[in-house]
């Protein structure tokens, strides 16, 4: 069946969309031993989707470390809450992996936030920034490419809220998995279109700018 996509999303078509969000298992890490206990059953993976999240600033020259770290494969996400714990070496050897596909988007944001917490040596990462620009989407926003391939809407309700609270809310934690496991879903899909060329694009003249 051809699909048909846009090299930019209307972003006023989003709210009309139904909503989009993980229904695997979504598993809370704040020790040491249970990160290593996650590494090890991520390490078995072939694919992994990865975010961060930060807690936000809102006064002039305030700054925060990030906080999260989302790990997620087809049904299952680890929220890794680095506030608790550092960037302990299991995680860092995850980061390390040249043999597992890990997926993300504006990785380099990401891998700079993550290596003010510990340097280490960044292993195999593809952006899906860069490889929805292979069939000629121009978004550069998570929310705009899930919508454009799926339409269906991430919410983004929960991107401001505090990400080193004591506990997350559920919102929270479905809102963390959703975006690590839907990177997965675009690279799949990405792949998928390249493989059968069963699609149609719509092009636009003007760019998008927006990044996240």
């Amino acid at each position: 069946m051809n699909k048909t996509i846009s090299s930019q999303y209307d972003k006023n078509l989003i709210p009309t969309l139904p909503v989009e969000a993980f229904e695997g298992r979504i598993f809370v890490i704040t020790t040491e031993s249970e990160a290593a206990r996650a590494v090890k059953y991520l390490m078995s993976q072939p694919i992994l989707g990865f975010d961060t999240e930060t807690r936000p600033s809102f006064r002039h020259g305030e700054s925060h470390k990030v906080a999260l770290l989302q790990v997620s494969t087809h049904d299952t996400c680890f929220l890794f809450r680095l506030n608790c714990m550092g960037l302990p070496e299991c995680i860092v050897t995850l980061l390390s992996d040249t043999t597992i596909l890990k997926v993300g988007l504006s990785l380099r944001d990401d891998m700079m936030m993550l290596s003010r917490r510990r340097r280490f040596k960044e292993g195999t990462f593809v952006d899906i920034q860069n490889e929805v620009s292979k069939i000629g989407i121009t978004d550069m926003s998570l929310q705009k490419i899930y919508a454009n391939l799926f339409g269906r809407k991430i919410s983004k309700r929960q991107q401001l809220t505090n990400w080193e609270a004591d506990i997350l809310t559920d919102a929270q934690k479905t809102y963390a998995a959703t975006d690590a496991w839907a990177c997965i879903r675009i690279y799949e899909e990405i792949e998928r279109l390249n493989q059968t060329k069963q699609f149609t694009i719509i092009r636009h003249e003007t760019d998008n700018t927006e990044t996240r």
